[in-house]
């Protein structure tokens, strides 16, 4: 078949013309949302030589991207200034610009509310804005972490509004992202793409789109499948460092080291996979997926007993080092109330700038309404502002011989790698130590306290 140009609407294989457009590059790329998951993923499309558009509200971070600037630590700076002074990558905060996308990835957040309930109210925004202007001939992916069914339930009903048809007009997907921030091993191009479209049609195309990028494209039967698929892989991670947070709280009491267990258990070769415990968990996946998935299911009246308990489990260990903090200052003879605390770490994991959910915002606002002074220092963070819901008033602080030596305790929360923890060892008076960032430090350990 001899394909017409997109403004044509004799166009009557809309699956051809994508296809062939993909693979050509010369398909345009629309990336909505350009945060942890979004930029990345535009800045992967770019490379390898499609025209990408990103969509944010946010207009600052359209002017960065639009000036060459990155913004997101796992992004090469050199490789945004390339694209954008290519004119492969631009931004803009105007829906106005989705009529001239071949491909629409939405990348948007969706958080819990109040009650810990799904709030999709971003991607059904989106959703409604494409479908103001949705016209034959485009790919729509949904990426955004959601519960089973969202794509077909929720975006595929607004968009079939329209009078334009799945499979045939318009096609639709959900592909899940899979970004570990800070991962050296693993990024974007070597981690399989899980893919469930709609129709056979829609898979086809959403397969050959990410095959340009990615080594292996998993196909899925569905959307809900792969919907399925990605709020279990967290909840799996969830479940699993839910059970050695409360090993390492029943170790305590039993005053064993719960490091040495795993570590000895680490060497069988087989039936363990070696998860670690922690002041709790943090992120965008692991604290918040799992309820998505409790909370489809109690529209099936299905309890998730064993989902729920790991999520309280891991909530309940971020108070437990707070508890380990005021235990540790008594056995000094100090009260929590005007001692000096330096928190070190505040990201969600090490080596990243990303503190989303993490465990310290928990723990730092528990310990300053408890009337400690409170300061932190982390050398990926410069501060703590209300971007993440925190509403923490907390100053950075220089890591020198001054700050170790006035701060009545010292804890760690995350471990990150340039932290010098020999100087913290030598020159702290107290260290509640929540990662064992401290294993290797020779010095003395009568002062520090393993969570």
């Amino acid at each position: 078949m001899e394909l017409l140009d997109v403004t044509d609407h004799k166009i009557n294989n809309w699956s051809d013309y994508l296809q062939k457009a993909i693979i050509e590059k010369t398909a345009k790329v629309g990336v909505i949302g350009l945060g942890y998951v979004g930029l990345p993923l535009a800045v992967e499309k770019g490379k390898v030589g499609f025209d990408v558009l990103g969509i944010d509200q946010n207009r600052s971070r359209v002017a960065r991207i639009n000036e060459g600037l990155n913004y997101i630590q796992d992004v090469k700076g050199e490789d945004v200034q390339d694209l954008v002074s290519d004119k492969k990558l631009t931004a803009s905060y105007s829906f106005d610009h989705i009529e001239d996308q071949d491909i629409l990835i939405i990348c948007v957040p969706t958080p819990l509310s109040k009650n810990r309930e799904p709030d999709i109210s971003y991607v059904e925004n989106v959703t409604k804005e494409i479908a103001k202007r949705l016209q034959p001939g485009k790919l729509i992916i949904l990426e955004s972490t959601t519960y089973p069914g969202t794509t077909e339930e929720v975006i595929l009903p607004l968009l079939e509004s329209t009078g334009l048809k799945v499979g045939q007009d318009f096609f639709l997907v959900y592909s899940p992202e899979r970004v570990d921030p800070g991962n050296k091993r693993y990024t974007t191009k070597n981690t399989s793409k899980v893919v469930g479209g709609m129709t056979a049609a829609c898979l086809d195309i959403a397969e050959t789109f990410y095959s340009q990028t990615i080594s292996k494209v998993v196909r899925a039967s569905s959307p809900s499948i792969a919907e399925m698929t990605k709020v279990f892989e967290n909840t799996y991670r969830s479940v699993n460092i839910a059970l050695v947070n409360e090993l390492m709280m029943l170790c305590d009491e039993m005053n064993i080291n719960v490091w040495e267990v795993i570590d000895a258990a680490a060497t069988k070769p087989f039936g363990i996979q070696t998860f670690y415990p922690g002041p709790g968990v943090g992120g965008h996946c692991i604290p918040i997926d799992p309820f998505y998935l409790s909370w489809k299911a109690r529209q099936y009246d299905f309890p998730t007993r064993f989902i729920e308990l790991a999520g309280e489990v891991n909530i309940q260990t971020s108070y437990y080092v707070v508890d380990k903090v005021i235990e540790a200052l008594n056995d000094k003879g100090k009260a929590l109330h005007n001692s000096k605390i330096l928190v070190l770490g505040v990201a969600y994991k090490k080596d990243i700038s990303d503190y989303r959910e993490s465990p310290a915002i928990k723990i730092m606002k528990k310990i300053q309404d408890k009337g400690a002074n409170l300061v932190f220092y982390d050398p990926y963070v410069d501060s703590i502002d209300g971007l993440y819901g925190s509403i923490l008033a907390v100053e950075k602080v220089d890591l020198n011989e001054y700050e170790l030596r006035n701060s009545d305790c010292v804890l760690i929360i995350t471990d990150h790698s340039l932290v010098n923890y020999d100087e913290v060892v030598e020159k702290a008076n107290l260290i509640i130590d929540a990662r064992n960032a401290t294993k290797n430090v020779a010095g003395n350990r009568d002062k520090i306290v393993l969570i």
